[in-house]
């Protein structure tokens, strides 16, 4: 007989789409978006398609290890006691020559629970080191947002806004950091004005007024020329930046510096175009910035995050109405509580790349310099790597170095749901349940202002545990001092302690949602060290960095070698190198593709279809001409984290043919305070295969 579950989509992405997910005889049969639900029955094509993913033929069912050499897919079946037996083992040896801190934990995009949870172990173990790709995804706009203002300033997209201003985002394709692709085509049934500053046109570019084809990596260098016009112009929202800011005479000071003549020139926007959009953001009645991932990718990333939020505040649309708001979090045990931060704290110094302030006070591990002690030791020697939810040699920068890296550490582990090419890496595979597969919470710790139910539905195959499971285990084996569960509802009920709820409960109501709380600085001020919003951030200054908005170059080869840029957008039916395995999704999108001008294709060459090589001092990859027309003469687009699972395992299924990171680097510059790298704006040069 058939039943109908509720849940929300979860680990296809980011996920958040309520769903109703059918089940026959213990199987999921059908998976449609839930009409009642927040998303009002939106799913989209990766949320669709996880009936594939549960009943993949290649899922890993039970534990393995490595028998032959890395990389020679040779494995042996083992159980779970020999698995958790072996890896306490690995994790005491560390521990017991007083160096918990080389065991390194890397983590990929936060799902669920999972991502906080391997922070809470890690800690209570005594690691610093858990690394993550947040130093190019999320963490320079949080940090930047503690430093300037105190909080994450989330979309206020419900009232809705007069003016949304998107920008290195596609929210319609990838609802992204809680702003769903439903909530975004809602303000523009509502009315809501766009203006887009992406490099390509988007599905959004034909609904905006304006459309500022940026180039790749100049972000910060606009948003300078903005705040100049808004300043100059006296846009601003005076009462609020009188009132409200610090820092504002040595901000108008710091413009001057900046021609539009000359940001024109570097981001190849007209300045009449800097001016219109400067007018209309400050001038709207409400105005909300939607800003991506893309801002994220370039060593200006925290001041560019910096310099946006700058604009919030000008305008005066901060912690306001159709603003940028401080979500109301739901009652639950906070999250740094829950990842021991206390504990990191007394750690931190030991952290790899401590040096950079702001990832050490975030405690996000540079993931590159991760991979850089791996391989020369430096600080010191990594004896134990464990991998979740992450596939670091499709997703790290300059994959060559992180395939040595990965190659050299003593003992890798990597929980997944299939080989890729890390794994084949490993020298042990532990099977992971997935979404449906086991009780978990959604947007637990990010400033969304929800949690959601994510209910079991289903029972995983063979042996498979949750990423929850296994290191509530091994937290239980190691005789961590620290709380940890036997399994995830009892895990779930401890973090909905404050709530006054347990899941049971939450399941029924699908999710928690404190009400929006506006002007709350009114009362208490901003929860910065002046209590103001620091335009001239004091944190910064203190530590040695530059305390207003200013722009490094990338660092390029001469444009007569390498007269191309590079840069790269996510896939509407990917998520970084997950699901090129699934048949109805890589139906979609079946080989990795770069986006070419047709005059530029005509002058190398080549049509529609055809291959090319990208190349550049670091290494080259290989994609099918997608011509488009609407992207600039001097930019290439190419896909991200393309791997062929269909391939030989043996060859790691090919994983350097079309890997974008072939071409990426991962030495200095790094954006100083957060240590990232260099992702856009590459200079490239194509040639036809």
């Amino acid at each position: 007989m058939e039943r109908i579950e509720k849940a929300s989509c979860g680990r296809m992405d980011h996920g958040g789409c309520g769903l109703l997910v059918h089940v026959e005889e213990g199987r999921v049969t059908k998976i449609k978006g839930d009409p009642d639900s927040f998303t009002r029955g939106y799913v989209c094509a990766k949320g669709l398609a996880h009936g594939e993913r549960l009943y993949h033929p290649d899922r890993l069912v039970y534990p393995q290890k490595r028998v032959g050499e890395k990389g020679e897919n040779q494995w042996k079946r083992i159980s779970w006691a020999e698995a958790f037996e072996t890896i306490t083992e690995k994790l005491l040896k560390c521990k017991s020559r007083s160096a918990p801190e080389k065991a390194l934990f890397m983590q990929g995009t936060p799902r669920g629970l999972e991502n906080m949870l391997l922070y809470r172990f890690a800690h209570s173990f005594g690691s610093p080191n858990v690394a993550a790709t947040g130093t190019v995804c999320f963490a320079p706009r949080l940090g930047a947002s503690i430093l300037t203002n105190g909080f994450y300033p989330h979309p206020d997209l419900e009232h809705p806004p007069e003016l949304i201003l998107v920008w290195g985002a596609n929210h319609l394709a990838t609802s992204a950091d809680g702003v769903l692709a439903p909530e975004v085509g809602l303000t523009l049934r509502r009315g809501s004005r766009y203006v887009l500053i992406d490099p390509r046109k988007s599905n959004l570019a034909s609904r905006s007024e304006i459309h500022l084809q940026i180039k790749p990596g100049r972000d910060l260098l606009l948003a300078l020329g903005m705040i100049k016009v808004i300043i100059e112009e006296e846009l601003y929202d005076r009462e609020f930046v009188e009132a409200w800011t610090m820092g504002f005479d040595a901000l108008r000071a710091h413009v001057k510096s900046y021609t539009l003549g000359e940001i024109e020139e570097e981001t190849w926007t007209s300045q009449e175009d800097i001016r219109k959009t400067s007018r209309l953001y400050a001038n709207a009645g409400s105005a909300s910035i939607l800003w991506g991932n893309a801002i994220d990718h370039t060593i200006n990333n925290v001041q560019t995050a910096r310099a946006l939020l700058i604009l919030m505040a000008l305008s005066g649309n901060l912690d306001r109405p159709g603003g940028n708001i401080k979500a109301s979090t739901p009652k639950a045990v906070r999250p740094t509580e829950f990842m021991l931060t206390n504990k990191y704290r007394q750690i931190s110094h030991k952290m790899i790349g401590a040096d950079h302030r702001l990832s050490s006070m975030l405690g996000f591990t540079p993931y590159h310099l991760a991979i850089k002690a791996m391989l020369h030791e430096d600080p010191y020697k990594i004896d134990f790597v464990y991998v979740q939810g992450t596939n670091p040699l499709m997703a790290y920068p300059n994959a060559e170095e992180t395939f040595k890296g990965l190659e050299k550490v003593n003992f890798l582990v990597v929980a997944e749901l299939f080989m890729t090419p890390t794994a084949q890496l490993a020298d042990m595979v532990l099977p992971v349940a997935t979404h449906f597969e086991f009780d978990d919470l959604g947007y637990y710790g990010q400033p969304w202002g929800k949690i959601l139910a994510r209910p079991k539905i289903v029972e995983p195959p063979g042996e498979c545990l949750s990423d929850v499971k296994i290191l509530n285990e091994l937290a239980m084996r190691l005789g961590l001092e620290d709380p940890f569960w036997k399994d995830e509802e009892a895990c779930i009920n401890y973090l909905l302690g404050p709530s006054g709820l347990r899941f049971q409960a939450l399941k029924k109501m699908g999710m928690i949602e404190e009400k929006k709380t506006y002007e709350e600085f009114k009362k208490i001020g901003f929860r910065t060290p002046s209590g103001k919003v620091e335009l001239y951030s004091s944190w910064l200054e203190k530590n040695g960095y530059p305390p207003l908005p200013v722009f490094s170059p990338l660092e390029n080869a001469s444009e007569e070698e390498w007269d191309m840029v590079l840069t790269s957008a996510k896939i509407h039916v990917f998520f970084h190198s997950m699901n090129r395995n699934l048949p109805s999704l890589r139906r979609r999108n079946p080989e990795p593709t770069a986006n070419l001008h047709p005059d530029t294709a005509k002058g190398i060459g080549v049509r529609q279809g055809e291959w090319i090589w990208v190349e550049n001092k670091q290494g080259r990859a290989k994609f099918k001409v997608q011509l488009n027309s609407g992207i600039n003469p001097s930019v290439v687009f190419g896909e991200h984290a393309w791997w062929f699972p269909e391939r030989d395992a043996a060859g790691l299924y090919d994983w350097k043919e079309s890997n974008i990171n072939m071409l990426t680097e991962n030495n200095p510059p790094y954006e100083p305070s957060l240590g990232s790298v260099n992702l856009r704006g590459i200079s490239c040069r194509i040639h036809k295969i």
